[in-house]
């Protein structure tokens, strides 16, 4: 049986969580930097390229190594541990980027990727808040989109929309209102910013716009799709259950942040009032424990999730609408429970965990901001017990 302890400097066989480690400590060195750009500095983004990172989980037609879900969660979290708004950057971009090179048609991947060498990074929001006036080929693009994660940095912007024809939304074979998302040149969007918040500041989540851009359909791909033009079997998982395994990787990397923080804090922490430090406190120990348990019970349920289903993937299986509420709850639980983590610590380590600059209270922060968002709210759950209960069969968005 694996251990569910990371050891942060042992060796490791996965190459990306190599890279992630080559970037450790200026991550950590410009943690408090970025936050006061409200988006990643030009030694953060350059570290991020040279590293090889950001194209990492993008097809190898785009430069990238197709890293699978399971090898991108340890990656995931190793980012996320040395600085929450740098893991959100890793759970945004490098997904964008590999949706993009994965699903765009040929015509569209050549004027995105290969006319820049693969040099091309994505941000954006993917809830389809736009509308998209159908011309001949292509879209009339309108919409105004919030919490645009990583665009700060991003050559090219993703744009959910709803193509229509006469202000008639068009259906998909589902029955269903098709969905897509655009993939824009930064120079055709309006940045309006929006991005003064409590945490995860540094990821550029900035909030934009634009007003009738025309988008050729071959810069456009449906939002559902599991086809992949090009890369491997990952990208016949789609991008629901790729970015909810990096949402709970990132909510799990803040919480072992927090768990590593109060244990060293704890061997020299004494409060006023106590006798005695708290590490030889008896309630700290047993919430301890507790705790430690909690976050391990909650790596081990999204690890293997996903490991069992790359493994069926992988094999030549389709995915199922089980699989996908397997994966989304294991998501959502990691969260929640990462959140439970963080709190006890920052409660535990007293008033050191208020003061600016402490990574507990950064943390903290990250954590209660990254846990609003709707990708892991309660619909999840609501949405995979209709599964379990045979209450139905369609639920696209899981």
């Amino acid at each position: 049986m694996r251990s569910t302890q990371i050891d942060r400097h042992g060796p490791t066989s996965n190459p990306g969580v190599e890279m992630a480690r080559s970037i450790r400590q200026l991550v950590m060195d410009n943690a408090e930097a970025n936050e006061l750009a409200r988006t990643l500095n030009k030694a953060t983004v350059e570290a991020l390229w040279k590293s090889g990172l950001v194209q990492l989980q993008s097809p190898r037609e785009a430069g990238g190594a197709e890293h699978s879900v399971p090898e991108m969660i340890e990656v995931w979290e190793e980012l996320s541990w040395q600085d929450g708004s740098m893991g959100w950057i890793g759970i945004a971009n490098l997904p964008s980027t590999a949706f993009a090179a994965a699903y765009l048609p040929d015509e569209g991947f050549a004027e995105v990727f290969t006319a820049h060498d693969n040099k091309v990074v994505l941000g954006g929001q993917f809830a389809p808040n736009g509308q998209g006036n159908m011309s001949d080929g292509g879209f009339t693009l309108s919409g105004k989109w919030n919490f645009g994660s990583g665009i700060g940095h991003s050559e090219y912007v993703a744009a959910g929309f709803m193509p229509v024809r006469d202000g008639v939304p068009l259906m998909g074979e589902n029955g269903l209102p098709d969905m897509r998302v655009a993939i824009l040149p930064r120079k055709d969007i309006r940045f309006t910013d929006g991005w003064y918040v409590q945490g995860l500041k540094g990821t550029g989540s900035f909030d934009y716009e634009v007003h009738e851009v025309f988008v050729p359909e071959v810069r456009t791909y449906p939002l559902f799709t599991r086809n992949p033009h090009r890369g491997g079997d990952v990208f016949r998982l789609g991008i629901m259950p790729i970015v909810a395994a990096g949402h709970g990787a990132w909510a799990m990397g803040v919480a072992r942040s927090c768990l590593d923080d109060v244990v060293e804090l704890a061997e020299s922490r004494q409060r006023m009032g106590d006798a005695t430090t708290l590490a030889n406190k008896m309630t700290f120990q047993v919430d301890l424990a507790h705790h430690e348990a909690m976050w391990r019970a909650a790596w081990c349920l999204l690890r293997d999730a996903n490991e069992e289903v790359w493994e069926q993937i992988n094999g030549g299986a389709e995915l199922s609408l089980e699989m996908r509420a397997d994966l989304r709850m294991a998501a959502s639980y990691a969260t929640n429970a990462s959140r439970e983590v963080v709190h006890w610590a920052h409660l535990a380590a007293g008033t050191t965990a208020i003061r600016e600059g402490c990574r507990l209270e950064r943390a903290f922060r990250d954590m209660y901001t990254g846990t609003q968002h709707t990708f892991i709210g309660e619909k999840t759950y609501i949405d995979s017990a209709n599964v379990m209960l045979g209450l139905s069969d369609q639920l696209p968005a899981l």
